[in-house]
C-alpha cells in the first residue's frame, strides 16, 4: 500500500504530488494493476489535506487510465507504467548513479541534487532532442 507524503513547500499542488507519487509507485512496481489505492479518508487523515484534493488526484489518475473508481468499493489501479530500471540504458543508469554519488560527495543533500536534476530536465526537454 502506498503512503502519500505532501510537501507543502514544494510549490507543487497537493493533488499533483499524489498523482506523481502514484505514478512513481507504478513505475517501481510498488503498485500493480488490481491494487487498491488508499481511501480518500485515509489520505486526508495521513496528510491533513482537503478530501476534494484527494478526489481530484484520483480523477486525474482515472482520466489517464491508470486508476478506476468502483462505487462503494474504492479506487483501484487499472494500468501500469514501464519500470525505468528495465527500460533505461544500463550505461545511462550507471552514469546517473555516478553523478549522484559525486553530488553527495561534494556536499549536496538530496533536495539540492533533486533541484539540479529538475533544472537539467527542464533544459534538456525544452527543445527537440539532440542527434546522437
Amino acid at each position: 500500500m502506498i503512503e502519500y507524503r505532501i510537501d507543502r513547500h514544494s510549490g507543487v499542488a497537493a493533488y499533483l504530488q499524489i498523482v506523481q507519487q502514484t505514478k512513481r509507485a507504478l513505475r517501481l512496481g510498488v503498485l500493480r494493476a488490481g491494487d487498491r489505492l488508499p481511501t480518500a479518508r485515509a489520505v486526508v487523515e495521513a496528510t491533513a489535506i482537503n478530501p476534494n484534493t484527494v478526489l481530484k488526484a484520483y480523477r486525474e489518475l482515472e482520466r489517464e487510465g491508470l486508476a478506476e473508481g468502483r462505487r462503494g468499493v474504492g479506487t483501484f489501479v487499472r494500468g501500469s507504467l514501464p519500470d525505468p530500471r528495465s527500460t533505461a540504458d544500463p550505461a545511462l543508469r550507471a552514469e546517473l548513479t555516478s553523478w549522484v554519488r559525486r553530488a553527495r560527495a561534494a556536499g549536496l543533500d538530496r533536495e539540492d541534487a533533486a533541484a539540479l536534476v529538475s533544472l537539467a530536465l527542464e533544459h534538456g526537454y525544452a527543445g527537440p532532442p539532440e542527434a546522437p
